[in-house]
Formats: structure tokens, C-alpha cells, sequence
């Protein structure tokens, strides 16, 4: 029961952001293009952290994620209206219900995590993968926590991951970093971003 009542009150939270971006609103368009966003990873990879830091948050009072949490997160070219699902067991199997309407992808996974972890943020990476709202997708994966003596290279993670066969045909990126290198998250996003924009520009009317 508490569960469902978790579910129904995160697709209130859905129902109430959609109508406060379309009518509330009111002032002048951004001059930067806006993506909506996904972004989801086990409990304890870091998403939150990094997601803070991006907005210049103070990260003091961070506590995992429960159900999902919108940031509009800015850049010089794009704002990401990034939707973060909680990587808790009891909410993972519901993500798909929050896939519709995404742009593109963000995996943020702990890379010092135990095998255990690491096997299901793989079995969690794939299932998100082959999810026909998100296998045309680019995707972002953050190999966190690379600050850690445990963490693995990403070689390793590639392998492990088995991100080339996995991910064929779909824009990918694999990008290292940690809390402690903040320079290393932007450029993961953008690039994140360029490919965003590269499929923006594949479908303007009439291009070829």
C-alpha cells in the first residue's frame, strides 16, 4: 500500500510540473534550448550529488532520492530538465513509468562499487537500454566515484558493461568522474549535449 501511495503522489508531483512549465510560465522564452532528461542509477551512485553541484547547491543536506526529483540544470548552450528516479530496490522496477517524453539518457554509476552493485547496475543498464522509450536515446554514463582507491578504469567498466555491443547504433558516451572533479561532469554533459543537438539538427524539416 505505501508503496502505490508513493507512485500516486509521484505522478501527482508529474501532473502538477507539466502544468506549471506550460501555464505558469510566463516569461520570455529561454534563449537556450531545453532537454528533457532522465537520470537514473543505484542508491548511493551519486546522482544527487552531482546533480547539486551542477546547480551550484549546497550539497549539506542531500539524502537519497524517494520516488524522483526534477533540476533544471544550466549550461552555456542548453538547460537539461533533468528528471532523477530514486535507485532504491522497491522504485527501480517502476522507472519505465517515468521514461515518456525523455530526450536522452544520464546512467551515473558508483565504479568503486562491490561486485554485487556493480552486477546490478549492469542488469539495471541494460533493461534501461533495451526499453523501446530510450533504445534510440544518446546516453551519458557517469563512471562516478573515480576518486576511490576500488574504483574501476574505464576499460574495465566497457567491458564489464559490454557497452560496445550493447549500446551499437545508439550515441554514447562513457565519461570518468567524481565529486572532486566537477570540470570532468561538464564535459561529460557537454558532450552530452552535442548529441542532443546533433539530433535536433537530423530533424529540421527538409535537412538531409
Amino acid at each position: 500500500m505505501g508503496q502505490c501511495l508513493q507512485l500516486s503522489a509521484a505522478v501527482c508531483r508529474i501532473g502538477v510540473y507539466s502544468c506549471f512549465r506550460a501555464f505558469c510560465c510566463k516569461g520570455p522564452p529561454s534563449p537556450r534550448t531545453e532537454y528533457d532528461v532522465v537520470c537514473v542509477g543505484l542508491t548511493g551512485s551519486g546522482k544527487s550529488s552531482l546533480l547539486t553541484q551542477l546547480c551550484s547547491e549546497s550539497t549539506d543536506s542531500i539524502i537519497p532520492t524517494t520516488g524522483f526529483s526534477i533540476k533544471a540544470v544550466p549550461f552555456q548552450n542548453a538547460i537539461l530538465n533533468v528528471k532523477e528516479l530514486g535507485g532504491a530496490d522497491n522504485i527501480r522496477k517502476y522507472w519505465s513509468r517515468y521514461y515518456q517524453g525523455s530526450q536522452g539518457v544520464v546512467f551515473v554509476l558508483d565504479s568503486a562499487s562491490s561486485e554485487d552493485d556493480l552486477e546490478t547496475a549492469r542488469n539495471e543498464l541494460h533493461s534501461a537500454l533495451q526499453h523501446p522509450q530510450l533504445c534510440t536515446l544518446p546516453i551519458l554514463i557517469l563512471a562516478n566515484h573515480q576518486d576511490k582507491p576500488a574504483a574501476r578504469s574505464l576499460q574495465e567498466i566497457k567491458k564489464y558493461f559490454e557497452l560496445e555491443p550493447l549500446a551499437r547504433g545508439q550515441r554514447w558516451i562513457l565519461q570518468p568522474c567524481s565529486v572532486e572533479n566537477m570540470d570532468a561532469v561538464k564535459e561529460g554533459f557537454n558532450q552530452f549535449i552535442h548529441l542532443l543537438e546533433e539530433i535536433d539538427q537530423e530533424h529540421i524539416p527538409g535537412r538531409i
